[in-house]
């Protein structure tokens, strides 16, 4: 199953944007909070079949995002059913 981001709310300070699949059902979501020198991404996705691609899906459209502003810090809250997953491998390290 293919998943893409449908956007629901998009403004200057944060963007909030719908996973679907295919047939345009919601399969979870993700929120970009932007702060001056930070970005908070939050995200949660219902159906863990997909989790990899869910994975690839985020982490370019942050690494995007942090284009914008050179120097800014990203938090990341994303979860996948149940677990909790790390965009990238120097998040893993540092915990």
């Amino acid at each position: 199953m293919q998943i893409f981001f449908s956007p629901e709310v998009i403004t200057p300070q944060f963007q909030v944007l719908n996973v679907v699949d295919s047939k345009n059902k919601a399969v979870g979501n993700v929120a970009f909070l932007f702060d001056e020198k930070k970005l908070f991404v939050f995200g949660i996705l219902e159906e863990e079949g997909v989790g990899a691609d869910f994975k690839d899906l985020v982490t370019p459209y942050v690494k995007g995002l942090a284009k914008a502003k050179p120097d800014v810090e990203i938090f990341s809250c994303l979860y996948i059913g149940c677990k909790k997953i790390k965009l990238n491998d120097e998040e893993e390290e540092e915990k």
